[in-house]
């Protein structure tokens, strides 16, 4: 099921790109906390209104969001563009190349509402 941001965990698994889904609803995406060890990649997103049909998510110029991230870091997101995010997955590398994990990875979200 879809988790929600009370409960701030992202899983990508073994030989996968693409989490599950969580659910922001009324809060804010604040940060990012990676795990130890992580497969080269940025951090691209999906966006769900429904949380069924996702799509990835683009900034006001039209260009896919991608966060260059490290493993054992901590990635600090601008809060506006995480305002109205209600349903979200995270992609490791882009939505034209993703690139799958070579083993599950948890990744902790920080939220708030605000």
């Amino acid at each position: 099921g879809v988790q929600t941001c009370a409960l701030p965990i992202l899983t990508i698994a073994n030989g996968a790109a693409l989490s599950g889904a969580v659910k922001l609803g009324g809060a804010t995406l604040l940060g990012i906390e990676m795990p130890a060890a992580w497969t080269t990649a940025a951090l691209t997103f999906q966006h769900s209104i429904d949380g069924v049909t996702y799509t990835d998510l683009y900034d006001a110029a039209g260009a896919e969001i991608a966060l260059t991230v490290v493993a054992s870091h901590y990635a600090a997101l601008s809060i506006l563009a995480w305002q109205g995010v209600i349903y979200l997955k995270v992609r490791s590398g882009t939505g034209g190349t993703p690139v799958n994990q070579g083993a599950e990875r948890i990744l902790k979200l920080v939220c708030k509402e605000l």
